[in-house]
């Protein structure tokens, strides 16, 4: 059973009842696949070229993110695809409950402390425009909170991040102890 909703721009999001996958038109999200692994090393390498390209070279290293965590994503079953087709055109990590490196904020605060979502790790071959607004729109029929974070360089993605309706909350420090700049949507 699935129903249907539409955004300002008319585009139908058809949802399935149990939000295993959401049809946006021609996009279909849905959860990665170990099959999945080699285009999304493909995805990554091509978002890191592209980062690189907008004065964010330093965000990803070569080798970001590892197998493993490609693979550790995969069998929680927080990792997602975005299709088009039968070709994979975007990634993303959607996970939720508490996030360890959002627990300590420095130079702000959190909008609230209510159960919330992450968004990690969105990458798209760049085959498609709007991955992110579909992403956030997977991402809300979720959770009616959503946190991420991203490297004070990029630009192109704080730019999307605020277009989208976050607000800037202030820095966290990743596992690698790396400083990122964090956001919150709150529906």
């Amino acid at each position: 059973m699935t129903s249907e909703s539409r955004n300002m721009a008319g585009t139908a999001y058809i949802y399935s009842m149990n939000n295993a996958s959401l049809h946006t038109g021609k996009l279909i999200i849905r959860k990665s696949s170990i099959s999945d692994i080699p285009r999304l090393h493909e995805i990554f390498a091509i978002a890191r070229r592209f980062m690189a390209e907008t004065g964010n070279p330093n965000q990803w290293a070569e080798t970001y993110p590892s197998e493993d965590l490609l693979m550790s994503d995969i069998e929680s079953g927080d990792s997602y695809v975005c299709m088009r087709e039968d070709k994979v055109v975007a990634t993303f990590v959607l996970r939720g409950g508490m996030d360890p490196t959002y627990k300590i904020i420095y130079d702000g605060a959190w909008i609230n402390d209510e159960s919330y979502g992450t968004i990690h790790r969105i990458a798209s071959s760049g085959e498609e425009k709007g991955i992110f607004a579909i992403v956030m729109k997977y991402a809300l029929s979720k959770h009616k909170t959503i946190r991420i974070d991203t490297h004070r360089d990029n630009k192109v993605m704080q730019n999307i991040i605020t277009k989208a309706g976050f607000r800037y909350c202030g820095i966290i420090h990743c596992w690698s102890g790396d400083e990122r700049l964090a956001y919150q949507y709150c529906q």
